[in-house]
């Protein structure tokens, strides 16, 4: 527990953090988790924290899929990882277009928000995990602590370096050994 005496959140991505990237996830079928991210998640929340998804899903936006197609997937996502004893507290989605302007799309921070008030958690008390500019982007706006994984798109945005992060690690794996080194006082 915090010094609040709440529970610490760690805000994933999906694609390219959890699940190997697809352009456009539109099929529950072409759902892969990369190697260790399941065992990750399941260490994270042995320590106590809590865990959401947030994700940008913009197929929907484009008109590729439906929201029931996407829940098809997230129903794919949560079997596959609970086959490997882990578990997610939610998963937040942005349906929007990119050219939206909506208040969800990150780095916009309105998942985030949905999920602490849903949760009870401190947004600035957060971890944010994942691969993309928007990702990190996210981390700075909420005041949180980012983490940047080499998975999915992540090498190519360590590359271009267009964003500061507070730390680059190669997957979720190694995130979570690092939220769990900067984090000792977390019991489950």
């Amino acid at each position: 527990m915090t010094t609040a005496g709440r529970r610490r959140f760690v805000l994933l991505d999906r694609d390219g953090t959890i699940n190997v990237e697809r352009d456009h996830l539109t099929d529950p079928d072409r759902i892969e988790l990369i190697d260790g991210a399941a065992e990750a998640l399941r260490d994270l929340a042995a320590r106590g924290f809590g865990l959401v998804v947030v994700t940008n899903q913009s197929p929907i936006g484009r008109g590729m899929m439906d929201r029931a197609r996407l829940a098809e997937i997230h129903e794919r996502l949560t079997r596959e990882l609970a086959a490997r004893g882990a578990r997610l507290d939610g998963i937040y989605f942005c349906p929007h277009h990119p050219d939206a302007g909506c208040a969800c799309r990150k780095p916009a921070t309105g998942m985030a928000e949905q999920a602490s008030a849903e949760h009870g958690f401190e947004l600035s008390e957060c971890f944010v995990v994942g691969d993309s500019e928007g990702d990190i982007g996210l981390a700075r706006a909420l005041g949180a602590t980012g983490i940047l994984v080499r998975t999915g798109r992540g090498a190519e945005t360590e590359r271009a370096a267009a964003v500061h992060w507070d730390h680059v690690v190669d997957d979720l794996p190694a995130a979570t050994q690092l939220i769990e080194r900067l984090s000792p006082v977390l019991l489950a």
